[in-house]
């Protein structure tokens, strides 16, 4: 989540809230789905734990060398010169050396073997000197190296994951090491999503005069690729009163949240606010922000409603600004890595506007020093799609501040946290 300076209103346009206000109001809106389902280990990556998972056992569960060399007590290291060592025999994983060692006696061991009873000491085999069925040690060793003890990673009865944990690769391999092949995640958010506008066209058609191509919804349906989530594509929906309603009101039979993009405005034409209105509960509908001021936010049915500006990059911001957290806190996500968000100098100047949070698309980078610097793309019309696709990254320009100068810092959001 995005935190900027808190402020008040914009006081030339009443109603107009500020950023962080409105994504408070989402999140305090937004309750956990409910509901799982079971998947296999490989379907796992990315969906959101929906129970504890307890060890059974120790990980490692016997206490083994780290490195290939030679097994010893620690009490034959010598405490100063050489020593000389008689090798009684090997040990490789899945291979145990069975029996015990006399004093003055090694083992050559392989990484991953058992260590055997009464060794406690491993010496890699590059700072050893193997001399025919003896091995010439040094005294810069210490009692207890190289060697992984049994339960060392996971101990018997440890919980290592916890519910709410979206699912990384590390914690696949995690839950392996304890032998479970199924778990238990929190069901699929169903999102529908819709584009409207008696001027958008389907891909696949010919636009009429003043008309253009759909790239909204193919935009969000990209950004809510990923396992946890199942997209319900409406299409275009005909920007009428009554074909808004009509959609809207099926879609959230099915959906938990519904997206659509354009006619939110205060357009004669824009009719998704007044379908909103009609059919269910508004909260807001118009942010502090730019691009994404006219942004509608409530409840239709027992969905969840997000009616996003029309224009493509005010899609693209205020998806991820205000959409994505949302889906997130229904999904139960209690873990998310933090988005990384610093400062950098601006290489040059841009026009700002107080009382509003504007988010210039930019290219952030780091100079000779290792200082990092950000650019703007140039043209930031939110109509501009191309300024999203040149940038890798959104420069973040709090609500109560004025025109940027190069040389000043500004907060930067990489794409890499967000996409």
């Amino acid at each position: 989540m995005i935190k900027i300076q808190p402020a008040c209103n914009d006081i030339h346009e009443p109603g107009l809230i500020p950023l962080n206000d409105a994504l408070t109001r989402i999140l305090d809106a937004s309750p956990p789905i409910g509901g799982y389902e079971r998947v296999n280990i490989e379907n796992a990556r990315g969906r959101t734990l929906a129970e504890a998972i307890t060890a059974d056992f120790n990980v490692p569960g016997y206490t083994n060398s780290a490195v290939d060399g030679y097994a010893l007590s620690g009490a034959d290291l010598p405490a100063e010169g050489t020593r000389i060592l008689e090798i009684a025999g090997k040990a490789y994983a899945g291979e145990p050396f069975q029996g015990r060692l006399n004093p003055g006696q090694c083992l050559r061991i392989m990484t991953g073997a058992p260590m055997p009873e009464g060794l406690d000491t491993v010496i890699m085999q590059e700072h050893a000197e193997r001399r025919g069925n003896t091995v010439l040690i040094d005294g810069r060793h210490k009692p207890g190296q190289n060697v992984r003890r049994a339960g060392e990673d996971i101990r018997l009865g440890q919980t290592i994951l916890h519910p709410g944990k979206r699912l990384i690769p590390p914690d696949i391999g995690l839950i392996a090491s304890l032998g479970i092949p199924e778990i238990n995640v929190v069901r699929k958010l169903r999102i529908a999503i819709a584009s409207t506008g008696n001027e958008i066209f389907s891909i696949g058609t010919t636009p009429k005069a003043g008309g253009l191509y759909d790239s909204n919804r193919y935009s969000l349906w990209a950004a809510l690729d990923r396992p946890d989530i199942e997209v319900i594509n409406l299409g275009i929906v005909e920007d009428r009163p009554d074909a808004l309603l009509n959609a809207f009101e099926q879609a959230a039979e099915f959906a938990d949240v519904i997206v659509s993009t354009g006619g939110v405005s205060s357009g004669e034409a824009d009719y998704t606010k007044t379908a909103l209105q009609t059919s269910g509960r508004i909260g807001f509908w118009k942010v502090a922000l730019k691009p994404g001021r006219p942004f509608a936010f409530g409840r239709i049915g027992n969905a969840v409603f997000f009616g996003l500006p029309g224009n493509p990059v005010a899609v693209m911001v205020t998806f991820y600004l205000l959409v994505l957290p949302s889906l997130e806190k229904m999904l139960g996500i209690n873990n998310k890595p933090i988005v990384p968000l610093f400062r950098a100098r601006m290489l040059d100047d841009l026009r700002k506007k107080p009382g509003r949070t504007e988010v210039p698309r930019g290219i952030i980078g780091q100079d000779q020093n290792g200082e990092w610097t950000a650019r703007s793309t140039g043209n930031q019309g939110s109509g501009i799609l191309s300024s999203m696709s040149l940038a890798n990254a959104l420069i973040i320009l709090e609500h109560d501040r004025g025109n940027v100068k190069a040389g000043e810092t500004v907060w930067v959001n990489p794409f890499a946290g967000l996409f």
